[in-house]
């Protein structure tokens, strides 16, 4: 497989991006990073990668496109699964059933309520702010005494699904003003965890860059709408 040909699409402050190339390092799997500009000129490797939705991220494995970042992580986990690199997915259809779910969880329900911390103001910033918090305490009982989500030896797939949004917990926690590590200590510590792997840590992007990003966005969108 070292000799394969691996391409990852992808835009950098994505946290769907930065789960696939986490896998990909997790595994030790040699790839190449292409840069995508979502929002300017769509390359053409983009478009025909991706036809239908246009979007990263995309992983091509030998000239073939596969979509989704979810769908990309289990196809990593099923392509490469000899016994020298960890399994993001059990074996067992129940618990590999309960990694999907809680990972469908992540992307609904922590995406949707992040987002809107910055995007919305009064009470639905509010009611933002309440919705993920609760949503990040549900997962923290679902984690109960576990080193990862995965078990006590590896991540799995719902690790990577949710700390590939750590990079944005910081605006998030700035902009609407309230601290993780006051609601949901033990599932910081989960992230302290998550950081200490080499191939989680390296392959997230940066969070101050991220807050800056989206407060450019506000202030323009502040500029141009008053508000």
């Amino acid at each position: 497989m070292s000799e394969e040909k691996v391409v990852v699409l992808n835009f950098w402050p994505s946290m769907f991006g930065a789960r696939v190339i986490m896998a990909l390092e997790e595994k030790e799997i040699k790839f190449e990073y292409k840069e995508e500009d979502v929002f300017g000129d769509k390359t053409d490797l983009l478009l025909q990668s991706n036809p239908v939705h246009k979007k990263i991220p995309v992983l091509i494995h030998n000239g073939k496109p596969v979509c989704e970042s979810n769908i990309i992580l289990e196809y990593i986990d099923e392509v490469w699964n000899n016994d020298k690199t960890l399994r993001l997915l059990p074996s067992d259809p129940y618990e590999k059933a309960k990694c999907r779910f809680w990972a469908d969880l992540i992307d609904k329900k922590v995406f949707d309520a992040g987002r809107r911390t910055w995007t919305k103001k009064g009470k639905e910033q509010e009611e933002a702010k309440r919705e993920f918090i609760e949503t990040l305490k549900v997962l923290e009982t679902e984690l109960e005494e576990k080193v990862y989500f995965g078990g006590n030896e590896t991540v799995s797939m719902v690790d990577l699904v949710l700390i590939s949004y750590y990079p944005w917990f910081h605006t998030w926690e700035t902009i609407g003003g309230f601290s993780l590590e006051d609601h949901t200590p033990k599932l910081m510590d989960w992230v302290r965890r998550c950081l200490a792997r080499p191939a989680i840590s390296k392959s997230l992007p940066d969070r101050l860059k991220i807050l800056g990003r989206v407060s450019q966005i506000i202030k323009l969108h502040e500029f141009f709408y008053g508000y």
